[in-house]
């Protein structure tokens, strides 16, 4: 393939890591958002898991939602205007630099993500205001200083930065690892900076039935965790009001459902 143009050698090479025979979280979540982005092994897990666990539509819907307002919150009342989303997934409406650049048309979005499916669609990402940057980056989460080193190509670390990781720290098994990958990062970062995350959670029968439907469906384990391994997250950080809580109660906007009780939990917490 020498005389391939290497932009297309590249998505080529990228699309045959895609495995299509096991469902895939990012297919999955893009599944029960409504996207189009997703094969039919996907929407067969999906359809069993919502046989099991109606209530996991409603976490994926919320849960987009709250990205919205955490970063309208962001953008608009503190002035971030960077923002580092680790384990993005899957383009779909109101991605964060769609908001944030809504909202202020110079700000500076990174995406990280290390997935040939995300990857492959990696170019419906890569657009900005003319004011604004948007990049991605094709970086591990288990690799926090290389994640830094590449997103400050585009982003100025000594200025304050908002840390994204939403429905993501559920594929890191340990609690106690995932908290030093935060930490890690949150140290690269100058005060000021904001770290968001959103999970879902063991707090109902049917959550963790679903969970555990999922996990022995052949993807990539997803672990869902209690509440207080949510808020350890936040530890050493000023959690913004109201701290952490149900997805769809953190500055509730009228955008959005709000009167479902939802197995998924948020929080924002700022960098002293």
């Amino acid at each position: 393939m020498s005389d391939v143009d290497p932009q297309i050698r590249a998505s080529m090479e990228i699309r045959a890591r895609i495995d299509t025979t096991k469902p895939h979280s990012a297919r999955f979540w893009n599944y029960f958002v409504g996207g189009k982005d997703n094969y039919e092994v996907d929407r067969e897990i999906g359809d069993h898991i919502k046989e099991i666990f109606p209530g996991l539509v409603d976490v994926a819907v919320t849960s987009r939602h709250f990205l919205g307002r955490a970063v309208r919150h962001l953008a608009g009342e503190q002035g971030i205007r960077q923002f580092l989303d680790i384990g993005t997934g899957l383009p779909t409406a109101d991605n964060t630099h769609e908001v944030a650049q809504r909202v202020a048309p110079d700000a500076r979005i990174v995406y990280v993500d290390n997935d040939p499916i995300v990857l492959a669609h990696a170019n419906a990402l890569l657009t900005s205001t003319p004011e604004g940057k948007t990049a991605y980056l094709d970086a591990d989460l288990y690799d926090p200083k290389s994640v830094l080193d590449a997103a400050a190509e585009t982003l100025d670390l000594s200025q304050p930065v908002a840390l994204m990781i939403l429905n993501t720290l559920g594929h890191v098994a340990e609690h106690a690892k995932a908290v030093e990958l935060i930490q890690a990062l949150m140290a690269g970062l100058p005060s000021g900076s904001y770290l968001v995350i959103s999970d879902s959670t063991a707090t109902s029968e049917g959550m963790i039935a679903a969970s555990e439907a999922y996990n022995s469906s052949g993807a990539v384990p997803y672990y869902v965790r209690p509440v207080a391994e949510i808020e350890a997250f936040f530890d050493g950080l000023e959690l913004v009001d109201p701290g952490v809580v149900q997805v769809t109660k953190w500055r509730p906007d009228g955008t959005g459902p709000q009167d479902v009780a939802v197995d998924a939990y948020c929080g924002v917490g700022r960098k002293a």
